[in-house]
């Protein structure tokens, strides 16, 4: 029996934003669902981290950087780098316990920020060609090592159009996993937050 899995996601930014608090609390809800633990790590000093995020059991708050919580273990740690060699796949859930994200997978254009943990020699793997949002690529990482579902089997879709009305809608440039009918998998609140961005910026033009 392989070890329980841990996903973690390297903070690497001063405070929380409301994007990736809610795609980190998705990340702990599912980890909790599946059986599997969600760390943050590196939190700076004075980090707040949001009570709906605190309250699921499967997360922990890390001030420790990944060196120091893997320390002698570094080759059990993969870290998901759009800039390596191999692509993930099932076997890598056998090879790892834990799978490291840099917490910025999100950014468009890609800031190669994900260099900052190459840089301590992690092994890497990526998940494809096309940008993913954090929960993402938590989601398919799991998806891959979890439940041995090959990476080009995994439904995607690409750069799905948000309709919020009749005449208003949104592309996201990102890949997410697709559920039963096709619609992109998106963290509680995502869709009305980018709602509400956008209509900010819709604002900001009068």
């Amino acid at each position: 029996m392989s070890a329980k899995k841990t996903f973690i996601v390297e903070h690497l930014d001063p405070e929380l934003g409301p994007w990736s608090e809610l795609e980190y609390i998705a990340i702990a809800k599912e980890s909790q669902a599946t059986n599997t633990a969600f760390i943050l790590s590196s939190l700076p000093d004075g980090f707040r981290v949001p009570t709906a995020l605190q309250d699921v059991e499967a997360f922990t708050a890390e001030k420790r950087g990944v060196e120091e919580l893997y320390a002698g273990k570094k080759e059990k740690v993969c870290l998901l780098d759009p800039a390596a060699a191999k692509d993930l796949c099932p076997e890598d859930g056998d090879a790892f316990e834990a799978f490291l994200f840099g917490g910025i997978l999100g950014d468009d254009p890609p800031r190669d920020r994900t260099s900052e943990l190459r840089k301590k020699g992690f092994e890497g793997r990526r998940l494809g060609p096309k940008q993913m949002t954090t929960d993402t690529a938590v989601r398919v990482t799991r998806m891959v090592v979890q439940d041995k579902i090959a990476l080009d089997k995994v439904p995607y879709t690409d750069f799905p159009e948000l309709k919020f009305s009749q005449h208003e809608s949104t592309e996201m440039p990102f890949r997410y996993v697709a559920d039963k009918d096709g619609n992109p998998i998106m963290p509680e609140g995502m869709k009305e937050l980018i709602q509400k961005d956008a209509d900010k910026a819709l604002d900001d033009l009068f």
